[in-house]
């Protein structure tokens, strides 16, 4: 077996979050920054270039509110069907985070993941809105139109509308797939968002 070091190079930069080589994943998309990498080892996502643990640090302290962080999983089950229409690729998005990579972020300085929780409401809703993107032009359009996300419309006007046409029609079969789906995945610890509580060591 090959260890990942053996990957590393210019064309694969370090993880910010344990050093290992990042591989390519996802080209770039209208609405990312660039193309998408991800660590096989601790399984963050960066898009485009990456500044580091201090920016992907940063990056959490957004997303925080007040000692409960919400994250995108990008471990979860709907990332791994998803791929370039995962509902977490969000317009913006530079760091895609898995528990496994916020463990050790947040290690740098000196906190621990006290609780990491499936949350249901956020994850069905992101499993149903990747279902969706496999149908759409555009990324997360019914997630954006409720203010749950941003969203990547179509570059034609005639592909958003029809876009929002196919989002009214598909939503109800798309429910229907990705409650039960998400359910499975939470139960493998694989759910599409979840909510994680630090304390200091």
């Amino acid at each position: 077996m090959v260890p990942l070091e053996a990957g590393a190079g210019p064309e694969n930069p370090p993880c910010p979050a344990c050093g290992e080589p990042l591989f390519g994943w996802i080209d770039a998309r209208p609405g990312l920054a660039g193309a998408v990498r991800r660590c096989e080892s601790c399984g963050l996502g960066v898009v485009g270039e990456s500044a580091g643990a201090e920016q992907a640090l940063r990056e959490l302290d957004r997303l925080d509110a007040g000692g409960r962080l919400t994250i995108a999983n990008r471990g979860g089950f709907s990332a791994w069907i998803g791929g370039a229409g995962w509902a977490g690729l969000e317009a913006g998005s530079r760091y895609l985070f898995t528990v496994e990579a916020v463990r050790r972020l947040v290690a740098y300085r000196d906190q621990v993941v006290r609780s990491a929780r499936w949350s249901p409401g956020a994850g069905i809703a992101a499993m149903w809105q990747t279902i969706l993107n496999g149908f759409t032009f555009g990324r997360n359009v019914a997630l954006g139109a409720f203010g749950r996300g941003l969203a990547a419309p179509a570059e034609q006007p005639w592909q958003r509308r029809l876009d929002a046409l196919i989002s009214v029609v598909v939503a109800i079969p798309a429910i229907v797939v990705a409650a039960p789906l998400e359910l499975i995945a939470a139960a493998a610890r694989r759910g599409s968002t979840v909510r994680l509580k630090f304390e200091l060591l």
